[in-house]
């Protein structure tokens, strides 16, 4: 029977698979050399999860590197269910002499990770509407009440969330950032910012958010999946 798991167990069940969890869903990374073999790994993808793709996998192929995301829709969550088919998608694609991996520590421009928009508010009420129909996003499934996020209906876009505001801060930016990537990233993703001339904020809530600003004060949020089961 199909299980929908904690933050912790999903991590646990994938990590030495070289997959990640990041907002909900299991992440990985196909290091590939031409788009044809990167479509060819998406494809090997698909035909392992069989009749469970449509519910489970995402795919995103690029001539360099195949990502691949698993959550069930059905759950809005990783399941154990997912966390089959990450094993099993791992196994297909090692016989072809080829890794799943966030590409942490490898030499690639990135790890795997996740982008969302925070939008502090006074009233989420009033103003997610506007951004729902300027952005033509939708309800996120599971949250589609009046503070819920939005998110691309297409899947190619930035989630976006609205954050609750009890007092208006003028002199403060009101959007940024959140940067969701593997919990083992994190800190090499952090290092690299502050050696870029940013400053650390706050690490009062790491290791669920670091808050990160630039030489001017413009806020982002590095993100983890750890410090949330609390």
């Amino acid at each position: 029977m199909e299980q929908v798991l904690s933050r912790q167990e999903a991590s646990e069940a994938v990590h030495d698979q070289g997959w990640r969890f990041l907002l909900g869903a299991l992440w990985t990374s196909v290091p590939t050399g031409r788009l044809a073999q990167a479509v060819g790994v998406a494809a090997q993808a698909v035909a392992v999860c069989g009749s469970d793709a449509d519910r489970h996998l995402r795919v995103d192929a690029r001539p360099a590197r195949v990502v691949l995301t698993l959550q069930s829709t059905d759950h809005a969550a990783v399941t154990t269910r997912d966390v089959e088919l990450a094993r099993r998608i791992t196994a297909a694609v090692g016989k072809g002499g080829l890794l799943t991996e966030p590409e942490i520590g490898t030499g690639a421009p990135r790890s795997v990770q996740q982008l969302e928009i925070a939008i502090d508010a006074l009233d989420i009420a009033a103003i997610r509407p506007f951004w729902k129909a300027v952005l033509g996003y939708a309800d996120e499934a599971g949250a589609e009440g009046p503070q819920g996020p939005l998110v691309d209906p297409a899947g190619q876009g930035p989630a976006l969330w609205f954050q609750q505001m009890d007092r208006a801060r003028p002199q403060r930016n009101r959007i940024h950032f959140d940067l969701c990537v593997p919990h083992d990233e994190a800190p090499l993703r952090i290092a690299a910012a502050l050696a870029a001339g940013g400053r650390l904020v706050s690490a009062a809530r790491a290791p669920a958010f670091w808050v990160l600003a630039d030489a001017e004060g413009n806020e982002a949020c590095v993100t983890t999946w750890q410090g949330r089961d609390d």
